[in-house]
């Protein structure tokens, strides 16, 4: 178990994890363009180290894992990202299960897909912070199997926007991300308030010695 809860592959994801999860709770202190040119460096990052996590089988004895990111927090994650997107949240998905009993396009938003792909990282690293052995392998079979078939798929979605968006010829509009950031000042707030939780958990920096 500690050969692959502890293997060279876990901890660099988890790294690049904690990473990205700092990046959406930070968010607020983004305006679009720096956010979406964040946005498309680090998810493939996220991506490849997740494929490269080491197979994990079903724990015999599953526990109840905790969860960190409440429906509070992951609404105000996705509500702020569709703020800061604003008429640019939302995309026409052509590769989803639901396509085939469709005839028109699906719309589907990136704030969304990236607060779902959020909510699944944030409680892998939380259970990883302060878990038992037990846990944290119970949470890295999950955040695989969750990865294989769900939000891995999100994330390859999500690009697709996120590329037009980012190498768009179009200029953004200034004033736009000046009433972006008086909008964001309450959400800044209340997620800093939630950071500074998480914070006061045992950190994880003894992973990387």
């Amino acid at each position: 178990m500690d050969k692959i809860i502890y293997h060279k592959n876990t901890i660099e994801f988890i790294t690049v994890a904690k990473e990205f999860c700092s990046f959406i709770e930070q968010a607020p202190t983004y305006n679009r363009k720096n956010f979406t040119d964040t946005a498309v460096k680090i998810l493939p990052f996220l991506y490849l180290k997740a494929c490269m996590l080491p197979e994990c089988e079903e724990p015999e004895d599953m526990y109840i894992s905790e969860k960190f990111v409440t429906e509070d927090v992951y609404e105000l994650i996705r509500n702020h990202i569709a703020s800061l997107m604003g008429n640019q949240d939302s995309y026409l998905e052509v590769f989803m299960a639901d396509m085939q009993y469709s005839d028109t396009p699906i719309v589907a938003y990136i704030s969304e897909d990236i607060a779902d792909i959020y909510q699944d990282v944030k409680d892998f690293v939380s259970i990883y912070r302060i878990g038992i052995e037990e846990q944290k392998y119970e949470a890295l079979y999950n955040c695989r199997t969750n990865f294989k078939n769900y939000w891995g798929q999100k994330l390859t979605n999500v690009l697709r926007p996120l590329h037009s968006i980012v190498f768009s010829p179009d200029s953004e509009d200034e004033t736009e991300d000046i009433q972006t950031e008086i909008d964001n000042d309450n959400t800044r707030s209340i997620l800093e308030q939630r950071m500074a939780e998480w914070k006061d958990e045992s950190n994880l920096d003894h992973w990387n010695e």
